[in-house]
This record gives C-alpha cells, sequence and structure tokens, in this order.
C-alpha cells in the first residue's frame, strides 16, 4: 500500500470510531437527561389549591330566561345579565325594545351584586357611609342585581335594567334566581 493511501485509510478509520464515539456519548447524555427529568418533577401539594362552585352555561341562561319573562309579564323592557363568581359575563339577554343603556348596566349591577354578596338595593345604602365604593370599576350602585348563593357564598350575580326603577328590576332578578330552584 502506498503511504497516501494507508494515511487516507487510517483518516477514514479514525472519523468512522469518532462518530461513533460521541454517538454514544450524545446517547448516554440524552438518556441521562431523560432519566432525570422525572425526578426533578415535583407535585404541588393539595393545600395550594381551592375549588369553587361556578353556575353552568345552561342555568344561567334558565336564569336570565326566567328573569326576562318575569319582565315580560309586566310589560317592561330589560337587558338582564348572568355574571360568574369572578365578575365574568356568562349570558346577557337583551330584551326587545330595551334601551341601549341597559346592556351595560346590567352587567355591571350583576358585577356589583356578586362582588359584595349582596343585593345592590341594600349597597346603595351603604354608599352614605363609604361614597369611594361607587369609584371601583365595573359597579354599579343602583338596585337591580342580586347575588346567586350556594352554601351562603356567592357563585354568580344576576342584574337587570331598564325598568322604570331599581325595584323593579330587583323584582325581575330575583325571578331569575327563582328559576334555579325549580
Amino acid at each position: 500500500m502506498k503511504t497516501r493511501t494507508r494515511v487516507l485509510t487510517g483518516t477514514a478509520l479514525a472519523v468512522a470510531l469518532g462518530a461513533g464515539t460521541f454517538g454514544a456519548v450524545s446517547a448516554n447524555a440524552a438518556q441521562s437527561e431523560v432519566q432525570a427529568a422525572p425526578a426533578a418533577k415535583k407535585e404541588v401539594g393539595e393545600k395550594n389549591f381551592t375549588t369553587s362552585t361556578h353556575l353552568t352555561v345552561d342555568a344561567a341562561a334558565r336564569a336570565a330566561q326566567g328573569a326576562l319573562e318575569a319582565a315580560r309579564k309586566e310589560n317592561q323592557k330589560v337587558t338582564v345579565a348572568v355574571v360568574d363568581r369572578n365578575g365574568n359575563t356568562i349570558v346577557t339577554l337583551r330584551g326587545d325594545g330595551a334601551g341601549p343603556q341597559s346592556y351595560e348596566s346590567a352587567e355591571r349591577k350583576a358585577f356589583t351584586a356578586v362582588s359584595w354578596n349582596a343585593p345592590t338595593s341594600v349597597l346603595v345604602g351603604r354608599l352614605p357611609q363609604a361614597p369611594n365604593l361607587k369609584d371601583i370599576p365595573g359597579t354599579l350602585f343602583l338596585g337591580g342585581g342580586v347575588p346567586v348563593q350556594a352554601g351562603g357564598a356567592p357563585v354568580a350575580g344576576i342584574g337587570v335594567a331598564g325598568a322604570p326603577s331599581g325595584d323593579l328590576d330587583e323584582k325581575f332578578a330575583k325571578a331569575g334566581v327563582e328559576a334555579l330552584e325549580q
């Protein structure tokens, strides 16, 4: 064999051995990382979580429809909103002929009721002692919002707007709560 051929053959052999060794080292390193990953993963203890109750979409729609039907029986054109415990709107029904302002007002009344776990008519009475309450974003301190409770805790709010008085709005919102009890 010529010297040149021996050098090329030796180089090729060294490259092949080196590639094989590198591949084996890489495979072992990757395998070690995979095995180490489960050891690093830890479960978070149950004490770090809480469970809350929320209305289903069907229940929220039933409550809104119950409130809207109560208003229709008295020839009132209203909007009804149902929000979850976090104040997020689940459903809003704008009745035929309800004013444009009623949509947002109903949602804000529902948000206010669930936030304080009290009817908004009761909260209006608290404003003289804490007038800055009305400055909290998203709230509306007018009659027409009621909380929905489970075990005494608020799980949703129902707001009604558009009737000539907050008392009527609240009456219709309570009809929405009653629709959930049937």
